[in-house]
């Protein structure tokens, strides 16, 4: 079997299962368990920390491991870095069979900064009977020398390994995450996947295809790839299903915008689409598109393209904006301040718009947004309310991420198109 600890709502399950295979997850979050069921994957509902180890001796083949990073991320306090003395003192422990978990625990500042030396409680006892044969896991970025704390026992044990930062945009993912990556395999030399795009298209060369250019928003969404030149937004409701945060009336759909300058393509006057164009990324996500092969894109006619929806990635000063021409940035969810936020900003050809009273409001993202914008087909069925849904989808790691990372151990190819066209 293949172990996914801390499965979270299905993105490595969802992965392996478009790459033929299957996991066995541990997830103690109630709503992930319910999304996990509702899309056929196997989940034992437990608290990782406490659950043992036994069942999995002599049966685990992969090992697949992605803490929570609340404690750690920069969305949050961050208190996973004042506690990491700590974390390193227990996967130390952990190593070499020795558990100082519950003395560790009561010192640590948060709670959940210790999970992350979890992991090497499932290695050190998996590696005594031979498991497994392969390693994936993954955190953020900050995570990364204790990354390299577990390869150094991992090397000891027969393992090759690598470390290092990968960028999901270089992956075909339309979002510019950073995570901090642990490969590690008994029987090949361990090493990232080959980047597949850049945020600068490249040309074929002698030695290949050259990599694509990054997944936008817009692409990733049917943005211009379709008939409508954005997709409807549910109305009503705050991120826990309360209160609505958006003034009457703004949280309608950004169609509905159009006519007062919504949706201006980038460059002005080009519609985004597919690079794919026997399909294109919506198409296989759930937003078809019917257009003839033979005839071109519609083009929009919005009034001299006044606006440009950008998305904002929280409410905070320093939040990252990004145009629907680009990708994402890191999806950040589970507390008010970082809602996900389209905003209508004033194109240059239109400047003087910025003081206009007509601008449109800001329109929150929605959860089926967010879920393709990390790799998620567009009808995966995220349980819970808003809030329950947009938490599980921030957590997650991108299915196409974890599909490039995992082909290699699992000695099957992976093609992009087959990964979505399969979702």
């Amino acid at each position: 079997m293949t172990l996914d600890l801390f499965a979270g709502p299905g993105g490595w399950s969802h992965a392996l299962t478009v790459l033929g295979a299957k996991d066995v997850g541990l997830e103690w979050d109630e709503w992930a368990c319910k999304t996990r069921a509702a899309a056929g994957q196997l989940t034992i509902r437990a608290d990782v920390a406490r659950y043992p180890v036994w069942p999995f001796l002599g049966k685990t083949v992969g090992f697949i491991a992605s803490p929570p990073c609340q404690a750690w991320s920069m969305a949050g306090k961050r208190l996973g870095l004042v506690d990491q003395p700590l974390v390193h003192e227990a996967v130390e422990g952990l190593a070499a069979g020795r558990d100082t978990r519950e003395q560790l625990l009561a010192a640590c500042r948060d709670e959940r900064s210790l999970l992350a030396a979890e992991p090497m409680r499932y290695l050190h006892a998996l590696n005594a009977v031979g498991d497994p044969e392969w390693v994936a896991m993954e955190e953020v970025p900050d995570v990364l020398p204790l990354w390299k704390q577990y390869a150094a026992w991992l090397r000891r044990w027969g393992f090759s390994v690598w470390t290092g930062i990968l960028n999901a945009a270089d992956y075909g993912v339309p979002q510019t995450r950073r995570r901090a990556i642990l490969l590690a395999s008994r029987v090949r030399t361990a090493q990232p996947p080959p980047p597949t795009h850049a945020q600068v298209a490249e040309p074929d060369s002698l030695f290949g295809p050259g990599r694509a250019r990054w997944v936008s928003m817009a692409e990733a969404l049917g943005w211009g790839a379709t008939d409508r030149p954005v997709p409807t937004v549910c109305a009503g409701g705050g991120p826990g299903g309360g209160p609505d945060p958006f003034p009457s009336g703004s949280r309608k759909t950004l169609s509905d915008a159009r006519d007062r300058g919504a949706w201006a393509p980038q460059p002005d006057g080009v519609v985004l689409q597919s690079r794919r164009e026997r399909t294109g990324w919506a198409a296989r996500h759930g937003t078809r598109n019917n257009r003839p092969a033979d005839r071109p894109a519609p083009t929009s006619t919005v009034e001299a393209h006044r606006w440009a929806w950008s998305l904002r990635s929280n409410n905070q000063a320093n939040a990252t904006i990004r145009r629907a021409d680009e990708p994402a940035g890191t999806l950040f969810f589970g507390h008010r301040a970082n809602e996900c936020t389209w905003v209508a900003e004033p194109t240059a050809a239109r400047p003087e718009d910025a003081e206009s009273p007509t601008m449109p409001e800001p329109i929150r993202i929605t959860a089926r947004e967010a879920g393709l914008l990390q790799t998620f087909p567009a009808d995966y069925p995220w349980a819970g309310n808003k809030g329950q849904q947009f938490s599980q989808i921030g957590n997650a790691v991108p299915p196409l991420l974890a599909a490039h990372l995992l082909a290699p151990h699992l000695r099957v190819p992976l093609d992009p198109d087959d990964f979505t066209l399969a979702a």
